[in-house]
Order: structure tokens, then sequence, then C-alpha cells
């Protein structure tokens, strides 16, 4: 039996997804799920996006500093070719990253059975849908949306990416992975992003890696 939901449970598996801005929590709610299932002994494995390495290789991390063991994967592919048959749990974070298979994988744990966490943003620094996200969303039993603390004081909703403390142009690349140097949680009021001809070139971080 799985978790109740207006007083029913699930049969079989599910998808729970969690999802909201940087800086909303999600990492911190699925290191806190994951660390009750292995409490109550169940069986779990950890993955996330190997692109994802602010904090730890090895390891999902939260803004705190929460850490929880994670095996890294490039490809949804990859995430089930490494799972084991006697998982009972699996957890993913930062899932935008992954390719849309992750959709169909996700589908096939939960019939097979299993609980499977997500974790990602459900829009990009331009306020859009975010790769498999929506998708995941949709199909999940269970949806968490979070929220951050805009600088305004409000609910954030969105993420806020800055380049040299200046917005981000909307024809910037989707990937560019950073923490508190180079993104923001925003409300809807205060999100920008710039659009029409650039002020000035795009100057990356050095370091940074950056997708289309």
């Amino acid at each position: 039996m799985g978790p109740m939901l207006l007083g029913h449970g699930f049969s079989g598996g599910w998808i729970e997804v969690i999802t909201g801005p940087m800086f909303s929590g999600k990492s911190e709610e699925l290191i806190r799920r994951v660390t009750r299932a292995v409490i109550a002994q169940q069986k779990v494995q950890v993955f996330k996006h190997a692109i994802d390495d602010r904090y730890a290789k090895l390891a999902v991390a939260s803004h705190a500093g929460r850490t929880l063991e994670a095996e890294l994967v490039a490809s949804a592919g990859e995430l089930l070719a490494r799972l084991n048959k006697e998982t009972q749990v699996v957890a993913v974070d930062e899932a935008q990253f992954l390719d849309a298979e992750v959709v169909a994988v996700v589908e096939r744990l939960a019939d097979s059975g299993r609980r499977v966490i997500v974790a990602g943003l459900d829009m990009d620094f331009r306020g859009e849908p975010f790769g498999a996200m929506p998708e995941l969303i949709t199909r999940a039993e269970v949806v968490e949306k979070l929220t951050a603390i805009c600088r305004c004081g409000q609910a954030a909703t969105r993420t806020q990416r800055l380049i040299h403390g200046r917005p981000a142009h909307y024809d910037d690349p989707t990937v560019f992975v950073g923490a508190a140097e180079s993104y923001e949680p925003r409300c809807r009021s205060c999100h920008v992003v710039l659009r029409g001809l650039r002020e000035a070139p795009l100057f990356l971080e050095q370091g940074a890696e950056v997708r289309g």
C-alpha cells in the first residue's frame, strides 16, 4: 500500500514529483523522503544527471548542505541499466537534465511496483517548461510544487539567471549549471528575461558548461 491521499492509498508502484524554482528545497525534500525510506529498511537507489556537480559529484546535495549518496547517469537509459532488481524506491534528482526517455523509464519503474521520487525544475530561466518535467508532472500520482523567497519578500516560483549580475537573454543556452552566483529565485513580477538585441556579448563564467 502506498501513501494516503484523501484517505485512499495507491496499490503497486507510483510516481511522486517534487518541483519548483531553484532554492525552493526540492533536493532537501527528496533527501528527506529517501532518508525515511532507508529508515523503513527499504532498498533504495538514488540517481542524478552527471552534469550537476555543483556540490558533490557522487551525491545529491541541497543548497542547505545536506547530501545523499547518488549514482551519476548521462541518460535515462543508463539509469535503467544500473537499476538493481531488488530496488524498491528509485529517486531521481535534477530530472530536467535527463532526456525525454526518462518519462517512459519512470512509468516502467512505477508499473513494476516501485515507488519513484523525481525532483527537478518545472521551468527554465525563461519561465518556460523545462525538459521532460511537465510530462512527468502530468503522469505522477503525487505532485508537490514548492516555492522559494523572492528578493521582494514574496513567494518565488521562477528562477532568475544572472550573468555578471545582469539578467540573462532569452536566447542564452538553456543549461548553465550554477548556484548563488548565477541564479536567484524570483516571483512573477521580479523575474526578468532580456529580449531583442544584446547590449553586450555573453561572457560565460570560467569553467561553466552550457548546452543549447
